[in-house]
């Protein structure tokens, strides 16, 4: 049995806590790692911790778009304490990180053009560190791809995940081109836009993903995505790509590995 891949889940979120044990157990029962992206100090140093308690956990770290301006740095446009306490953790944990995430923009966590610049500053910044350290990043594009690409194409990255691509046609063949990967989660196995953009991907650079604890409706009946719903995913996504089961589970396994580098 080929292990699967989240390539993109926030493990380390409160909502997970209580039923920690149970979901490594059902990870390791079902052969899935995950791709533990965090959103700021705090939850880093949780995702690290939680990453020590299992090897099927692969820890990511970073600040979000929403958290660009620090809790002690709003109104200071100068200020990026929070920042410099996330590069410091960076130098200081390189070794023990699977990559840099989740980071990104949001226009929509920005109430001005400045909040906005300090959104793109934290990200260039932590692109930086990825490509120094070789990292893998797990990037945020809400209503911000076009900004996230042009940005992306002055470093050299080792992988890029645009997660849970939201473009159009376009848009994704320009992602592809600079040798990004694509991911798709739940949402797709109900809506006819992402099914329509996993065909029109090229095969070698998806990826799939739950983004838990984010709920997702229709099958899922609002209810927090869970690992276990990866095999879901990668069933929808064989028939979607014309391939067996097994064909789909090693494709994703391969794209998975040369995505972290492993």
């Amino acid at each position: 049995m080929t292990w699967l891949f989240d390539s993109h889940i926030h493990l380390s979120d409160p909502a997970y806590k209580h039923s920690m044990d149970f979901i490594l157990a059902g990870m390791q029962r079902l052969k899935i790692k995950a791709c533990c992206v965090s959103m700021d100090n705090t939850n880093s140093d949780q995702t690290l911790s939680l990453a020590k308690k299992s090897s099927l956990v692969l820890p990511f770290i970073g600040i979000h778009p929403e958290n660009a301006c620090g809790e002690d740095d709003c109104g200071d446009s100068q200020s990026y304490s929070h920042l410099d306490a996330m590069v410091s953790k960076i130098h200081k944990k390189h070794e023990e990180i699977s990559g840099i995430g989740e980071i990104g923009l949001d226009p929509t966590f920005a109430d001005s053009k400045e909040d906005y610049k300090k959104q793109i500053y934290v990200f260039e910044t932590l692109l930086g560190l990825a490509e120094k350290y070789g990292k893998p990043v797990s990037i945020h594009s809400r209503k911000s791809l076009c900004d996230v690409l042009e940005i992306l194409s002055s470093f050299s990255l080792k992988g890029v995940l645009i997660h849970w691509f939201d473009g159009n046609k376009k848009q994704l063949r320009h992602t592809i081109d600079l040798g990004c990967y694509v991911s798709f989660g739940p949402v797709m196995i109900y809506a006819n836009d992402k099914q329509s953009l996993l065909q029109k991907s090229d095969p070698s650079r998806i990826l799939v993903e739950t983004d838990g604890p984010v709920s997702f409706s229709r099958c899922f009946e609002q209810k927090s995505a869970q690992i276990a719903f990866i095999p879901s995913i990668v069933f929808c996504a064989s028939k979607l790509l014309r391939k067996s089961y097994d064909e789909t589970a090693l494709m994703l396994y391969n794209n998975s590995t040369n995505y972290l580098g492993i």
